[in-house]
């Protein structure tokens, strides 16, 4: 890690406490405005089956873990699945895995392994931290695919909010060592097949973001705590940080999904442009009159399930090619 990165490998003891972000705290928020909308369970279809509580990598004292949800295996041979693993939001901050299990449950429900994992947060580690451990849970489902059912050439990443930033910098950043220190000598690739982005930002420096991102009243920003700086501090961090800066020829299908607040759009058409000039397999779905978080909740996370199945079915198509 270069020394651009020297204050944000860990943050300060006496953080601020950050809110916590939960499907119920979410809720509260939004009913008023939204009377109908109901948590989403995370109750499995026969056959689906759940292992929780895995270890995947461990960071000092802290072990991270995550939770497989698994497709039921119909058939006598029905071969392995694509998976993906689910990244929560929080602001960079807050948030717990346990957000993401109903959307796992509902993906293994269409024939896709899910695993929800933890990662570091910034009061534990700041960027890129959150990103290291995206990739390292990448790499531990490939290295574990073939005891799970799972295709390793077939493995997606996906997040919500925060979540959608740190899965669309990990899926478009293939073995950059910033992004993936442990890539030199190791076997097992962090690689992602397809990027599924929900709600999250594609460019932190655009005007548009730094609005929200960047405001001055907020002392600190959930971004300018994540990078350990404003963007007038810490511009290089900000940048690097934005997915959309990182586009070429080799970059997976990417699908977003948006809900109809614009300011968790920024950066999306954009980006959008550069895949489609590039020559990349992109889309765009949109979930109109929604909430941000709306994945949390019906009536919108079995169209966020079925958009995210669709288009992985689509573009990680069986394969009996190695794992990378």
């Amino acid at each position: 890690m270069g020394p651009e990165h020297a204050a944000s490998a860990a943050a300060p003891a006496a953080a601020l406490s950050a809110t916590p972000y939960n499907a119920a705290t979410t809720y509260a928020k939004l009913v008023k405005a939204y009377p109908f909308i109901k948590i989403a369970d995370t109750v499995t279809n026969a056959g689906t089956s759940t292992i929780g509580g895995i270890g995947y990598a461990r960071r000092g004292a802290h072990l991270l873990q995550l939770d497989l949800y698994l497709p039921a295996r119909a058939g006598r041979n029905p071969g392995p699945s694509a998976a993906v693993v689910l990244v929560h939001g929080g602001g960079w901050r807050s948030g717990e895995r346990a957000n993401m299990a109903p959307l796992a449950a509902r993906l293994a429900a269409r024939g896709i392994a899910a695993a929800v994992i933890d990662y570091r947060l910034a009061d534990e580690a700041r960027y890129p931290a959150a990103i290291h451990d995206v990739k390292a849970a990448l790499r531990w489902l490939r290295a574990n695919s073939a005891a799970h059912g799972i295709d390793p050439q077939r493995i997606a990443v996906a997040g919500g909010s925060a979540g959608g930033q740190i899965a669309s910098l990990a899926g478009v950043t293939n073995g950059m060592p910033t992004f993936d220190p442990d890539a030199a000598g190791n076997a097992v690739s962090s690689a992602a097949q397809a990027v599924i982005n929900i709600d999250g930002l594609s460019d932190f420096t655009s005007a548009a973001a730094r609005a929200n991102e960047d405001d001055p009243h907020k002392k600190p920003s959930a971004a300018g705590f994540w990078f350990g700086g404003s963007y007038a501090d810490a511009a290089q961090l900000w940048r690097e940080a934005s997915p959309t800066f990182y586009v070429n020829r080799r970059t997976p299908p990417m699908l977003f999904i948006g809900s109809a607040q614009a300011r968790f759009a920024v950066g999306r058409a954009e980006m959008v442009d550069k895949m489609t000039a590039a020559g990349v397999a992109t889309d765009v779905v949109m979930l109109p009159d929604s909430p941000h978080s709306f994945w949390l909740f019906e009536p919108w996370i079995d169209p966020t399930a079925d958009a995210i199945a669709a288009f992985l079915h689509a573009h990680l198509p069986t394969t009996t090619r190695p794992a990378p």
